[in-house]
């Protein structure tokens, strides 16, 4: 039976990352939310209290629950991504603590990158440095939709109100040059817990939400683009293929919805071949809808057989994506080996991988000014800047402040398979056009 939607309910997952300089108390932050909202199991407790003395001192450190490394006990810092979950009766929770230092930059854009929000540290005895700086930017690179300034350590500055407000005061100089709408501040002691799940009686100068508090509550029901239908083709269902445990009456194609809503009778295109046809059906787990929207994943059943395989996107005609081989991107290089004009990658986009050619480094971001500096002859580990690519087929996407999911990509090298580049799509200059030069690369 078909089921109405009226409008897309309430999002229940919050995926966010903390980040900050060196010992500003990231994984105790997230190690704090979870004890105190009661998400641990008792053997995780009792794992935590038999780890104590690896820190010295013996007291219980609520870091060892996200430093997983034994490097990362050892020298008290967070290396590598790691990821938690939690819930509470009203949302759901993805958490990653990302690391502090500048060489785990890469780290930092790998665990920020699906965020909805992030969380920067701030050690209230040394104030915005370099690193609060940097972090914040690549959140506004990230076109992370919320902010939250966590001024830590309070209880070592006397819970001082004019302290917080000089570092506010600090962080809001630069604030609008990173373009992020939706910023919070707060103070807080992650070790003692102090306004991370229980309000403090140290701050009665602070109206304003615990953090947890704030992350039940802040909106992100808006951060989807709800307003050009895109679904990548992930998979095409054949009917009746008993051999893939395919046992059904249709043929459909699946994927997860990157954008916007679709409702059954719409007018939809699929690209790359320009085929024009309806929807007669949308399909899930639970049954068919009237309607679907972004994120939920859907086999979506057309009124004819067109030609589409995954890498396909399917679009509305009258919200056309871009469509080219000429690209223009920023990119955050992740790999030792330095990235020169010229190298030769493969591309993975939405569910579309093809080969691509950097042709063109144009020019370094100085994250800690957030300005661009002369064109370089290479990109370092961990540098971000704008390259141009051309790729030997066309990308449908959108600029990555309109979509992040059609908006971002990833550039893999052939010969080893490793992940070497994050890249953040430009505004397109040009929608998609009826047939596409044949570049070979």
């Amino acid at each position: 039976m078909i089921q109405p939607i009226s409008r897309p309910p309430q999002v229940d997952l919050l995926r966010f990352n903390t980040c900050g300089s060196v010992d500003d108390g990231k994984s105790t932050l997230i190690g704090r939310l979870l004890y105190d909202s009661k998400s641990l199991m008792d053997d995780q407790v009792e794992a935590l209290e038999r780890s104590a003395d690896l820190t010295g001192g013996g007291r219980v450190n609520l870091a060892n629950l996200t430093d997983g490394l034994r490097a990362e006990r050892e020298q008290g810092i967070t290396i590598d991504v790691a990821y938690r979950y939690f819930a509470t009766p009203r949302r759901r929770f993805i958490v990653a603590d990302t690391p502090g230092h500048v060489q785990y930059t890469r780290n930092m854009v790998t665990g920020a990158s699906t965020a909805n929000l992030s969380i920067v540290l701030v050690d209230a005895r040394a104030g915005v440095i370099e690193q609060s700086r940097r972090h914040a930017a690549i959140a506004g690179l990230l076109r992370i939709p919320h902010l939250v300034v966590a001024v830590n350590k309070m209880d070592l500055v006397d819970w001082s109100e004019a302290r917080f407000t000089e570092i506010r005061a600090q962080f809001e100089e630069f604030l609008p040059r990173l373009g992020i709408r939706d910023v919070k501040f707060l103070p807080l002691s992650a070790l003692n817990g102090d306004n991370v799940v229980v309000p403090s009686p140290h701050a009665p100068w602070y109206a304003g939400p615990t953090l947890l508090a704030h992350l039940e509550t802040v909106h992100i029901g808006s951060d989807h683009n709800l307003g050009q239908f895109r679904l990548p083709v992930q998979w095409v269902n054949r009917p009746n293929r008993p051999d893939d445990g395919t046992l059904h009456d249709f043929r459909g194609v699946s994927g997860q919805i990157a954008g916007g809503i679709i409702r059954r009778g719409d007018k939809v295109l699929v690209l790359p071949a320009g085929v024009t046809t309806r929807v007669k059906r949308i399909h899930t787990l639970d049954g068919d809808l009237a309607e679907a929207f972004a994120p939920q994943s859907v086999t979506l059943v057309l009124e004819h057989d067109v030609d589409v395989s995954r890498g396909s996107m399917v679009v509305v005609p009258d919200a056309l994506p871009g469509g080219a081989t000429d690209l223009r991107a920023q990119l955050c290089w992740m790999h030792p080996r330095p990235l020169a004009r010229g190298r030769k990658f493969l591309l993975k986009h939405t569910t579309h991988t093809t080969p691509a050619l950097v042709t063109e480094l144009t020019h370094r971001l100085d994250l800690e000014a957030f300005e661009a500096s002369a064109a370089p002859a290479e990109f370092a580990l961990n540098d971000l800047g704008e390259v141009r690519l051309r790729t030997a087929k066309p990308l449908f996407f959108d600029g990555y402040a309109a979509n992040r999911l059609t908006g971002s990509f990833i550039l893999i090298d052939a010969d080893t398979h490793a992940t070497v580049a994050a890249g953040m799509l430009l505004p397109p200059g040009d929608t998609v056009r009826a047939e596409f030069a044949d570049y070979t690369i």
